[in-house]
């Protein structure tokens, strides 16, 4: 009991250290807790067993991750992603595992069964890396976020099959048509019951608790609904992230699906701290050093291979900016290749050596997967570059600018009463549609975080007459003014307050003017009073 409660101690005091130091180099804490799980395992002496338990719990990490982007996606945004979802991800599916194949049984020499394993567990990309990052950083409302998601939702589904298929080879006594119908029947089962008598008891859980506004009722109800539904969906052979999945899609069409994914964020997040943490005690680190330059080799090969059969695919329909992001943020090889290398070696279809190999190769992908996503702006303008590519906006050159940061209702209205001025402005948001909007309406107008480096010196904030911030979320307002002042400390920096309590909570940025908004309308009502 006492060295579980030191692991667990050190577990998090490293985890804490590791993700301090790496936030201010800007680098994602995801690499923080893989990190942690390789200290811990050196430390505690048990790299290389099978932590069932752990990777148990972390797998929920991934079971919450697609719970709340089917809450983003209802039946009808499912229709409307039908391309994107069915033929880009099926094309990227058939054509990765063809072009890996060949690699493997051509130039590599291995066998089949290996070829075609090392195949599709390589074409599948990490669900809980990119979507992360996508929603994170409001990606997913971009063009190659919606690519990308669509994608990885396949992806997920095609898990089902590759699984399946995995245990046929290992039965000879398996018929494949009886494999095939029995999963449709299962599938078809799962689904039926869901979207009939599910959607009831899913609505009538949700209603009744929200009623009683006690919080842990609800929430209560909620992780029911989830574990339920990943429950059935596992006992009938599918994955338990299927099944939140579909969870997840019920209740995006019922009025709680907003409150609900606030509700479980935190959840979610430290459930995905485990599974990474999970990922980091599967790597040798000795064989890694032995071996560094044919896994590198390997892994360079496989990605580029995916990567260029991504590109070739999005670029049927698309920009060249966009299937490079698209092709950069699927290149690497998912988690779930983990599941397929440990059945495949448990199967005896490949040997245990090989499996801890290419695990070895597809951890060190997810490693560098947040590396390449946070510059992949950059990486991207290599090919071309767009209007809301801000991270390398070609410097604008102006002075005595006003940038508007935020194009919500606000935003439109102080961009409106600066052109009625003719002043020089300029708009920045993190929402695409908000930028399409501005674009429409004649501004100039960028997509992107007024928090990062790159943009704060292509908008040229040192020569700048004001930055007025429209958004409403403090914890923004704090990101974005702690950047700007940390850049230039003579920032004229603009924000809108409702309260007294809300600008005491920033007191500690002096520098900000504030515009208290009840004062201003106060004296308007008052004005709007008095006059004849």
């Amino acid at each position: 009991m006492e060295n579980l409660l030191l692991a667990i101690f050190l577990t998090l005091a490293i985890a804490t250290v590791i993700n301090i130091i790496l936030k201010k180099f800007g680098i994602s804490h995801i690499i923080g807790y893989i990190f942690t799980g390789t200290i811990i395992s050196y430390t505690f002496g048990f790299n290389g067993l099978n932590i069932y338990s752990l990777e148990l719990i972390g797998e929920f990490g991934i079971v919450f991750l697609m719970f709340t982007i089917g809450l983003e996606l209802s039946l009808s945004k499912i229709k409307k992603m039908k391309d994107i979802l069915l033929t880009n991800g099926l094309l990227q599916v058939l054509f990765s595992v063809f072009v890996i194949f060949l690699l493997s049984f051509f130039l590599f020499k291995l066998d089949f069964n290996t070829s075609l394993i090392v195949s599709l567990a390589f074409s599948l990309s990490s669900t809980a890396i990119v979507l992360t990052y996508l929603k994170n950083s409001k990606d997913i409302l971009t063009p190659y976020g919606q690519k990308s998601m669509g994608i990885l939702i396949f992806q997920d589904l095609a898990v089902i099959p590759i699984l399946l298929l995995i245990s046929f080879l290992s039965n000879s006594d398996l018929s494949p048509v009886e494999v095939l119908v029995q999963t449709t029947i299962s599938a078809v089962l799962v689904l039926a019951f869901m979207f009939t008598v599910g959607e009831k008891i899913v609505d009538a859980l949700l209603r009744f608790s929200a009623k009683t506004q006690i919080e842990e009722l609800f929430l209560g109800s909620v992780f029911s609904i989830v574990l339920g539904a990943s429950l059935l969906a596992h006992s009938v052979g599918f994955t338990y992230s299927l099944g939140a999945f579909i969870a997840g899609m019920i209740i995006a069409d019922t009025k709680f699906n907003v409150k609900v994914e606030s509700d479980i964020a935190s959840y979610k997040d430290l459930l995905l701290g485990v599974f990474f943490f999970g990922v980091g005690t599967k790597i040798d680190v000795l064989y890694f050093v032995q071996n560094i330059h044919i896994v590198f080799f390997i892994f360079v090969l496989a990605m580029l291979f995916k990567a260029l059969v991504i590109y070739a695919i999005i670029r049927r329909h698309s920009d060249k900016n966009t299937s490079a992001k698209t092709a950069l943020a699927l290149a690497q090889i998912g988690e779930f290749s983990f599941a397929i290398f440990a059945l495949a070696g448990a199967q005896k279809l490949i040997s245990q050596d090989m499996a801890s190999f290419l695990i070895l190769v597809s951890v060190i992908s997810m490693i560098l997967t947040p590396f390449i996503l946070s510059n992949i702006y950059k990486l991207s303008s290599y090919f071309e570059k767009e209007f809301y590519e801000s991270d390398v906006i070609t410097p604008i050159g102006r002075k005595n600018h006003v940038i508007v940061t935020g194009f919500s209702t606000l935003g439109r209205r102080v961009a409106a009463e600066l052109q009625a001025r003719s002043a020089d402005f300029i708009v920045i948001s993190d929402n695409l549609k908000h930028v399409q909007l501005a674009r429409k309406l004649g501004y100039m107008a960028y997509f992107g975080h007024l928090n990062k480096l790159p943009v704060l010196e292509s908008l040229a904030v040192e020569e700048s007459k004001a930055i007025i911030i429209t958004m409403h979320s403090e914890p923004n307002i704090r990101l974005i003014s702690e950047a700007i002042l940390g850049y230039f400390k003579e920032a004229k920096i603009i924000i809108k307050v409702d309260s007294a309590q809300e600008k005491k909570s920033m007191k500690d940025l002096s520098e900000l003017e504030f515009v208290d908004a009840s004062y201003e309308i106060s004296n308007l009502l008052v004005k709007h009073a008095l006059e004849k």
